[in-house]
């Protein structure tokens, strides 16, 4: 017995004594300096910052690590001499772009193979998710390294996963803003048109009332969402008098509990509002943007001035796949178009504080997502206004001005690079040449395939 208690002793004391090395070898591990930051200097022939400012020639920009530490002239003394070069020749160097309406578990279905429903009904979430990886990787390859995703259309919570894979390094994609769920009422979304009978699923979550409509908040900020978005009009149409109809959703009481509890929380509160009453309500309840926005009065526009509102336009997706014209839904699709163009232009002229947001995944993600630019400049923006509502100003929107979407001194390093001049022709936006994300290079000169 005696021997037996002894050899638990020195058993115990092995264990305990290991138990020491072992965490005195971590506490090394832990007090050793990390190893030493990459530096890297991208050469190009110009530059545009982001911020409004004229191009600069022949630059030279410094990245350690995951940030921008200097902007010199190619050829100067303060270069640091060891860093890595990466040589852009006639690219102009950009911030990396920067989409705030998107929806990486949309992809432009196609009405003839079941459109937005069969997603609902017949693909697994397993199936969304990996055209979702797909679609992140895809606004990476375009040049957009950060995108508000704005609700997972019947994915519940996947955007968050998706960021998360993306944050974890396990797949490539961009700095992701996620609203999860979105928030409309009883009657205000897809899908529709089934047997009374029959529950099918719904594209949103669905509330009746301020208890309602604070818990729904509640529970998707709990959940991970960074925004919430939230439906304030529904279907349009195009009444006897000509003029764009849109279904209104939520009260303004609703919506005034959405907003409180997310403001509370430290977040934001996006609204989907065509025009009418519901963007009416969306002002008066205290959203902090305003998706499409296809029609809004003169005094809205003050309102939006007055309370610092956002407007995130989506010009470009309402210019595809209209019905034929001698149909209802034909003349409402003309009819959007129509009012949404006067709409951005009298913002714009107004001062409106003007995002970029594309609505991909109403449309393809195989097409351009950059297409968007053209459509703003033909309505009023100058190229460099498109860009910076793309870079400064979209970042300013996310609440991460200065951070992201310059290319600035204590920037995160997120870059892109176009052949040719976007301030001759924007649509060459729609071509990049090289993109990093964060210091690290994934296309274009510098790029090491794992």
């Amino acid at each position: 017995m005696t021997t037996l208690r002894r050899d638990a002793s020195k058993s115990v004391l092995g264990t305990l004594l290991a138990g020491l090395l072992f965490a005195a070898t971590g506490l090394e591990a832990a007090e050793a300096p990390p190893p030493a930051e990459r530096t890297l200097v991208i050469l190009a022939a110009s530059m545009i910052d982001g911020l409004g400012g004229k191009p600069r020639s022949n630059v030279a920009v410094v990245v350690r690590g995951k940030r921008i530490v200097a902007i010199r002239e190619q050829g100067s003394r303060d270069l640091p001499p060891d860093a890595e070069r990466i040589d852009l020749g006639h690219a102009t160097l950009l911030p990396g772009l920067i989409d705030a309406h998107t929806h990486v578990f949309l992809q432009g279905e196609i009405p003839a193979e079941g459109g937005y429903d069969i997603q609902l009904l017949k693909y697994p979430a397993s199936f969304r998710a990996a055209r979702a990886v797909v679609a992140a990787r895809r606004a990476l390859e375009q040049g957009f390294t950060t995108i508000r995703d704005v609700e997972t259309e019947g994915a519940g919570y996947g955007d968050v996963g998706i960021k998360q894979a993306i944050e974890a390094g396990f797949i490539p994609g961009p700095r992701m803003f996620v609203s999860t769920i979105s928030i409309s009422s009883t009657g205000g979304y897809n899908l529709e048109g089934y047997a009374p009978e029959i529950s099918v699923p719904k594209g949103s979550q669905l509330i009746d009332g301020p208890i309602e409509a604070r818990k729904a908040a509640r529970e998707q900020l709990d959940h991970g969402a960074d925004w919430l978005k939230v439906y304030m009009t529904h279907r349009s149409w195009v009444d006897h008098d000509g003029n764009l109809v849109s279904q209104p959703t939520l009260t303004v009481d609703e919506l005034k509990a959405i907003v409180d509890e997310a403001h509370g929380w430290g977040h934001k509160v996006a609204c989907h509002a065509y025009n009418g009453i519901g963007l009416k309500r969306a002002l008066d309840g205290g959203c902090d943007s305003i998706e499409h926005g296809l029609e809004i009065t003169d005094d809205e526009i003050q309102q939006m001035l007055k309370q610092g509102t956002w407007y995130v336009p989506t010009l470009a997706v309402y210019y595809k796949d209209w019905d034929p014209p001698d149909t209802l839904a034909g003349q409402r699709d003309r009819k959007r178009t129509e009012v949404h163009a006067v709409s951005f232009a009298k913002a714009l002229k107004a001062g409106v504080k003007i995002a970029f947001g594309t609505d991909v995944g109403g449309f393809p993600w195989s097409e351009s997502i950059a297409q968007e630019f053209t459509r703003e400049v033909e309505l009023g923006m100058t190229p460099m206004q498109a860009i910076q509502s793309a870079t400064a100003k979209a970042a300013d929107l996310l609440g991460m001005a200065g951070q992201i979407g310059v290319i600035a001194p204590g920037a995160v390093a997120d870059l892109m690079a176009v052949e040719g001049d976007p301030l001759a022709n924007v649509a060459a936006l729609e071509h990049a040449s090289f993109v990093m994300t964060a210091g690290r290079v994934f296309k274009g000169p510098g790029h090491e395939r794992d």
